[in-house]
């Protein structure tokens, strides 16, 4: 597989310039996750976009997202949501890192509380 390195370091350079985004917990936004090494959760499409899941605000800047994948392969660290944009989702815990809120770029909606609960539930019993 061949990644765009080269487009992903100029629409980096774009997002820098960007203001930080209002966020909340809970929310579905399109992150920029951009082309990573090896296994890492690349975003898709010449924006380099992933929808992902607000899980933890660390002050405006920054915050916890856990990346979702359509994928049906089934893995302990994958845990369903539901449906977002017409599409089965699952939100891949082994993927959750911090970003800066720059490279949010779209608000899908919000995860329902109670799946939100379970997430974090799953997330604790990481660490």
């Amino acid at each position: 597989m061949d990644k765009d390195f080269d487009g992903w370091n100029e629409e980096k350079k774009q997002t820098e310039a960007e203001i930080a985004r209002l966020y909340t917990v809970r929310e579905i936004w399109w992150c920029q996750l951009g082309v990573n090494i090896g296994s890492e959760q690349n975003g898709k499409g010449t924006r380099f976009l992933r929808p992902c899941i607000i899980a933890r605000g660390f002050g405006a800047d920054a915050c916890l997202i856990i990346p979702l994948t359509t994928s049906p392969k089934e893995h302990h660290l994958r845990m369903s949501i539901g449906v977002v944009q017409d599409k089965e989702a699952k939100a891949n815990l082994s993927q959750m890192r911090i970003v800066d809120t720059r490279r949010l770029v779209e608000k899908v909606g919000f995860l329902n509380k109670d799946v939100f609960d379970e997430l974090k539930k799953r997330i604790k019993e990481l660490f």
